[in-house]
């Protein structure tokens, strides 16, 4: 009898053992759960030749930048996949591949092509899923929508299954549809709460709807389950400091990014460590709270070594937000003229919001804050573009509202500020209106 994974596609592995190792490391990744890894290689142990184990535990490496680890192990699964394995695993790997190697755009087409004919392959539908997905680091304006499209597409394929449930519903929340979207994830916490997927859209669900103190209970009475190691552990506290800002309450902000944030004490995938680092410190200062000079240093010190080339642009722009608060105008005109040549040949999917954004954010810690207003009043409704969630995004348009009242445009800050307070309730944003009516 074949082998199977927990969606009922065939497994090319005769060993039991590896097939179970398989199922249950795909349940750990698409929950974003500790011990991913190490279930895909005790696969591997069972069965060498089995290529899906491979190919999975290379995207792993992908999160935590290990490159050329993943490249190797991708070439190999290739090869092995070439020799032994179905129609729809070859194309699995393929597509895998391409992600790993950074060819976003083919992975993309790839992706698509493959689920018209295999939609129940969970692993490859999880790539244009999410903040960090392919849809959100494609460059379009409509990923949001793209997102919810796809999961509706294939909704009857999967039911009441708590991967797609999760995803879903998080796309519905990104696209404004709320109070369907997180209907959808609280079913998915319901049925599996290892689920550090699940906790997260619903994070991203309260901070769309305003109940913020509700996410914060959430994380104090889940967080426990969930260790360290968590590729979204420092990410789920990041929520809570963001939670922590919306009452003026910088030191617990500061406490939470002691705590599981700063390099020094971060377990987190190198993306999610510069771009949650970088978010919240900058959150702090335009917010008016003090940074010690020597977070910010010993942040972009991590981070440099990290990303120390242009890359994806939500990466770009989170450097700049660190060449911008230590005002280090050198690594800023030096990133910026890759990004800039990038742009004139073709090859920024984000286009001209990204140089922008470096200019903008300069400016505003230069304390010009006219010159922000002017850089950045073209391109708010393009912010999309850059990928990351709508709460990631947000620091840009509070940076934005903030040079506004800063340049003393208080009429146009008041009047984004009501539009912001006729979505969602939020304590932060009421003081900015009694701020902006003086």
């Amino acid at each position: 009898m074949a082998l199977e994974d927990r969606y009922g596609l065939t497994l090319s592995t005769t060993s039991a053992e590896a097939a179970a190792a398989y199922r249950e490391g795909m349940d750990l990744l698409l929950a974003a759960w500790t011990g991913a890894a190490e279930a895909f290689e005790q696969a591997i142990a069972a069965d060498p030749d089995f290529a899906l184990a491979h190919i999975a535990r290379a995207r792993i490496h992908t999160f935590y930048q290990q490159g050329d680890v993943a490249r190797k192990k991708a070439t190999l699964a290739r090869e092995l996949v070439a020799r032994n394995g179905s129609e729809r695993e070859k194309r699995h790997v393929e597509t895998l591949a391409l992600a790993i190697e950074g060819q976003l755009p083919a992975a993309l087409a790839s992706t698509l092509k493959h689920l018209e004919a295999f939609p129940r392959d969970a692993i490859v539908m999880s790539l244009p899923m999410g903040a960090f997905g392919l849809f959100a680091f494609s460059g379009m304006a409509d990923h949001d929508q793209a997102r919810v499209d796809l999961c509706g597409r294939y909704a009857h394929h999967y039911g009441d299954d708590w991967w797609y449930l999760y995803n879903h519903g998080w796309a519905l929340v990104e696209n404004n549809d709320l109070a369907r979207g997180r209907a959808m994830i609280e079913r998915a916490f319901a049925i599996r709460e290892a689920n550090a997927n699940a906790v997260h859209g619903l994070l991203h669900a309260m901070f769309e709807d305003g109940s913020v103190d509700e996410g914060d209970a959430l994380v104090d009475r889940w967080i426990p389950s969930y260790d360290r190691s968590g590729i979204l552990h420092g990410h789920i506290r990041w929520h809570q400091a963001l939670g922590a800002l919306e009452h003026g309450d910088a030191a617990r902000a500061l406490k939470i990014y002691a705590e599981v944030l700063q390099p020094s004490v971060t377990r987190a995938p190198p993306l999610n460590a510069i771009t949650d680092g970088a978010s919240l410190l900058w959150r702090l200062q335009v917010y008016g709270h003090a940074v010690p000079e020597e977070l910010w240093n010993a942040a972009d010190a991590y981070a440099q070594t990290a990303f120390p080339r242009s890359s994806i642009p939500f990466a770009d722009v989170h450097m700049a937000l660190f060449a911008a608060a230590t005002h280090n105008h050198a690594a800023l005109a030096e990133r910026l003229a890759v990004i800039e040549q990038r742009l004139a040949e073709g090859k920024l999917p984000a286009g001209h919001v990204v140089p922008t954004l470096f200019r903008a954010m300069s400016a505003f810690a230069d304390g010009d804050h006219r010159g922000c207003v002017g850089l950045l009043s073209p391109v708010l409704d393009e912010i999309v573009r850059i990928g990351g969630s709508h709460a990631q995004r947000t620091l840009i348009e509070d940076t934005f509202i903030v040079a506004l009242m800063k340049s003393g445009d208080l009429p146009r800050a008041r009047a984004m500020l009501e539009a912001r307070l006729h979505r969602r309730p939020s304590p932060r944003d009421a003081r900015w209106v009694a701020m902006a009516a003086n």
